[in-house]
């Protein structure tokens, strides 16, 4: 699939996400995006910019590469 490193990405941010505990919401308000937004970066149903994974990595306090540990 042509997309499918949106899918890893995606469900990459998910599980660490998730491992700390934080719902999409919270990491919504952390990052100034909607919880919507944040479900649709999980389920690759849009491509991120660049800016808003390390907004994301620093919300999670993670650095942005592990997202991308295929």
């Amino acid at each position: 699939m042509k997309y499918s490193y949106l899918k890893k990405l995606g469900k990459n941010i998910k599980y660490i996400r998730k491992s700390k505990g934080l719902s999409q919401e919270k990491l919504g308000e952390l990052i100034d995006k909607t919880r919507n937004y944040i479900g649709m970066i999980e389920r690759a149903e849009i491509n991120v910019p660049t800016g808003t994974i390390f907004d994301i990595a620093k919300a999670l306090n993670v650095e942005p590469k592990v997202f991308f540990e295929f």
